[in-house]
This record gives structure tokens, C-alpha cells and sequence, in this order.
């Protein structure tokens, strides 16, 4: 193949069929991982018996492991070379492992003390560590892979973000029911039937993704050395505005969903409301549809920061609102729009960071820097996302499966609404010095074809 074919075929324009199997690849991920970030708080405290100091920080260290693994992942991704691609694969090898090491974690053996943390431990970084960070890391890592079109990239980004948020949805919305159906009161039987049942369609769907896909983008057959992945990090200032704010933003869309059980139940006195709240989230599917509509009116920096206004709006709006469950939703909705069209910026982002990161340096470590700036973020986000609420409420005298005092309940209310207001805030303040480098994209792009016909 030519030159000009080679450019053409990276340049292509992608099948529908590519972008809704791309679409379950994040759909498996979160029916799995967000059964763990929603729920698993809930689970350690209210059904497994650990105190909720004790499980915030097993989360926290679990996650700053997980975090620490998505690095090595990245590596990996980057000295992998198969007839499938460097990232498609993953899809195929760890859609079993997924599925059961989730299972594991949501199985309450009778241990007692140091043993049944240490289990809970080990199977969390076990499943949401190790092994979804894995398929986190390929879901980034093979969108740069894909296509060189920015259009193009951004409208398989806006599939993903629909799967993501059509998996998020079930999970969200059918976990306590199907709990307590197939649980019949037993809560334990519940949740391992529960995530036996997401765990098989996981694993149909990420071999589905794995079978339809196609790596496009042409890549050094050589392994890019550690060193070298670190190389394309200097300079790379966008990417590091991207890291540093997408962690950020992790900690408030942890908060909001792991408190949404707490606030039901304790603040709002029915804790199968929270199903409610995290079924809503399908609302944001509306965002991710309009992500490349919006973009083209504004720009890539532009829709992130009125996601996050949205967001920061929406959350405030549930302070002022009182008991009344039906203006709590309408807030909640409003919230739910703004935080999923800010969420679904970064991952379509960092793909322009790895063309960056070869401009810059002439190195393409579309593994190293997507599994830092998507899977060691979310990570990273997620455990202090659960560790500072956990602070705070042990800090309040929360009790589980008690009534909470007054104190208990204000921290219940401060972190599910005001935490994720104040956490947005930050994250729009570091992304309104990213617009400089999206200006220089068309440039970037026109520089490293002629660099590509160079070496041709």
C-alpha cells in the first residue's frame, strides 16, 4: 500500500457498524465497573459489615494501585503488535477475566477481621484495578488508531459516550431491583446473581467490539521503550492540562454517584431511590448526541466548560429545593446533562494530545499517554471520590443502617450536592488554558502528514 492509500485509509471515515461496536466497549465497562463505583461503598458497608473508614480507604489504596497499574498498562499497549492491532485485542483477552474477577468482588464470604479486608482489597484491585484498567486503557488508547479525522474521532467518541451511558443506565437503574428480586431479602445472593448476570453480557459485547473493529493509523512495528512513552510527555502541555483536570473531575462524578444510595436512603428515607438518580443518567445521552453539534458551533474547550456550568447548576439547584422528590429529579436532570457533555470531552481530547506528543517530540505513545490521561484519571478519581466522603461522614458520626443525627445527614447532603459544585469549578478554571493549544490542532495535523511524506 502507497503512501497516499495509507493516508487515505487513516484518514477514513467510520462504518456505523465500527462506531456502535465501539459504543460496547465502554457499554461492557460500565456495567461492571459501574456496579463497583456506584455501589461497591454501599456494599462494604451495608451488606459486607466494614466500617466505612475502614472501607474509604481500602478503596483509596486500592485505586491509587489501579491508578499506578494504568501507567504500565499504557507501556504495554505501546509494545503490543498483533495481526488484530495494538489495542483491539485487549477486547478479546480480558472480557472472561473482567467478568469474574467483578463477580469476586461482590462475593461476601464469611471472613472476619483482617482476613475479610484483605479480601475486599484484593478483589477490588484485582477487578476494578488491574483488570478494567486494562480495558480502560485500550477503549482511549485505539480511538487515535482509528482515524486521523478529528470529525471522525469525535463522532466515535460521541458512540462510546452513548454506550457508556446506556451501561451505566442498566447497572444505575436495575442493580436494586434485581438485588432484592433475585435476593429475596438476601442481599449477598442478590448482588452475585446480579453481577453474574451483567458479567456475561459484558463479555458479549467486548467480543463483539473485538471482531468488528479496525486499526487504521499506521504504528512503528518496533516496541516504544519506557523512556521513550515518558519522552512524549515533555512538553506536552495539553495533555498535561487534560490529566490534571479529568482526575479532578473524577472526584466529583464518583461522589455523585457512590452518595446517591446514602442520600436516598438516609436523607430522602428510601434507598431504592438511588436507583432513580443513577437510572437518570441516561439523560446523558442527550449530551454525548449533541457533543459534535456543539463543538461545531463552538470548540472542543468551549463545550467541556458549559457541560461543567450545566453540572455545577443542576447539583446547586437540589440545595434549594427541600424534600420535594420531584424538584430534587428536575435538578438532578439538569445536573445529569450538564456533568455527561463535560465528561465526554476529555476521552475524545486526549486523542489530539497523542498527535501533540508526536509533534513535539516525534514519538506516537497513543498507549502510554490515553491510559494516563483516561484510565490512572478515573482511577485516581474515583478512589479520592469515595475516600474524602468517607472522611467527612466518619468524621459527621455516620452509622450504617442507622438513623443518621443531624450532623450525619448535613455531610450526607454536603457531598452529594455541594462537593461536586465546588470540584467543577476547579476542573473549568485549569481547562480555560487549554483553548491555546486546540487553536494549533489544524496545524499540527498538516505538519505531521508532510512529515509522514518525508520519510516516504
Amino acid at each position: 500500500m502507497d503512501l497516499k492509500e495509507n493516508q487515505a485509509q487513516a484518514n477514513a471515515k467510520l462504518p456505523t457498524l465500527e462506531k456502535i461496536s465501539y459504543s460496547f466497549t465502554d457499554m461492557a465497562g460500565n456495567l461492571l465497573y459501574v456496579s463497583m463505583s456506584s455501589y461497591i461503598l454501599y456494599f462494604y458497608t451495608d451488606v459486607f459489615d466494614i466500617p466505612v473508614s475502614a472501607a474509604g480507604m481500602i478503596i483509596l489504596i486500592a485505586c491509587i494501585v489501579d491508578a499506578i497499574s494504568a501507567i504500565f498498562w499504557g507501556s504495554i499497549v505501546d509494545h503490543t503488535h498483533t495481526k488484530w492491532g495494538q489495542s483491539r485485542p485487549y477486547f478479546l483477552w480480558l472480557a472472561i477475566p473482567f467478568a469474574l474477577s467483578t463477580f469476586l468482588a461482590f462475593t461476601a464470604p464469611n471472613l472476619h477481621g483482617v482476613v475479610k479486608l484483605l479480601y475486599a482489597g484484593i478483589t477490588y484491585v484485582l477487578a476494578a484495578g488491574v483488570i478494567y484498567t486494562g480495558i480502560q486503557t485500550t477503549i482511549s488508547a485505539i480511538l487515535p488508531n482509528l482515524t486521523l479525522n478529528p470529525t471522525e474521532r469525535i463522532g466515535a467518541n460521541s458512540y462510546r459516550m452513548v454506550g457508556s451511558l446506556i451501561g451505566s443506565f442498566i447497572t444505575s437503574t436495575f442493580t436494586f431491583p434485581l438485588v432484592a428480586f433475585f435476593g429475596h431479602g438476601n442481599d449477598k445472593q442478590g448482588f452475585m446473581i446480579v453481577i453474574a448476570i451483567f458479567g456475561v453480557a459484558a463479555i458479549c459485547l467486548l467480543i463483539t467490539a473485538f471482531k468488528n473493529m479496525r486499526e487504521r493509523v499506521p504504528v512503528s512495528q518496533k516496541s516504544l521503550p519506557f523512556k521513550l512513552s515518558l519522552k512524549a510527555t515533555v512538553g506536552n502541555a495539553p495533555w498535561y492540562l487534560l490529566v490534571i483536570s479529568f482526575a479532578t473531575f473524577w472526584i466529583a462524578q464518583a461522589d455523585r454517584n457512590s452518595f446517591s444510595t446514602y442520600y436516598a436512603k438516609y436523607n430522602l428515607g428510601n434507598a431504592e431511590l438511588a436507583a432513580v438518580f443513577n437510572g437518570l443518567q441516561v439523560l446523558g445521552i442527550i449530551s454525548s448526541i449533541s457533543v459534535p453539534f456543539i463543538v461545531k458551533i463552538t470548540n472542543k474547550t468551549a463545550t467541556m466548560l458549559i457541560g461543567l456550568a450545566i453540572g455545577a447548576i443542576g447539583q446547586a439547584m437540589m440545595a434549594f429545593v427541600g424534600g420535594n422528590f420531584i424538584l430534587v429529579i428536575i435538578a438532578w436532570s439538569v445536573g445529569v446533562l450538564g456533568s455527561a457533555l463535560a465528561m465526554a470531552m476529555p476521552f475524545a481530547m486526549l486523542a489530539d494530545t497523542v498527535d501533540f506528543g508526536e509533534w513535539k517530540s516525534g514519538i506516537r505513545a497513543s498507549g502510554f499517554l490515553t491510559a494516563v490521561g483516561s484510565a490512572f484519571c478515573i482511577q485516581l478519581g474515583s478512589g479520592f471520590g469515595s475516600f474524602i466522603p468517607s472522611k467527612i461522614l466518619n468524621v459527621a458520626g455516620f452509622v450504617a443502617n442507622k438513623t443518621q443525627t443531624h450532623q450525619a445527614s448535613s455531610a450526607i447532603s454536603f457531598c452529594f450536592i455541594w462537593l461536586p459544585v465546588i470540584i467543577y469549578g476547579i476542573v473549568a478554571c485549569i481547562m480555560i488554558f487549554y483553548r491555546k493549544y486546540e487553536k494549533m490542532e489544524p496545524q499540527i495535523k498538516a505538519d505531521l502528514m508532510a512529515r509522514a511524506e518525508k520519510r516516504n
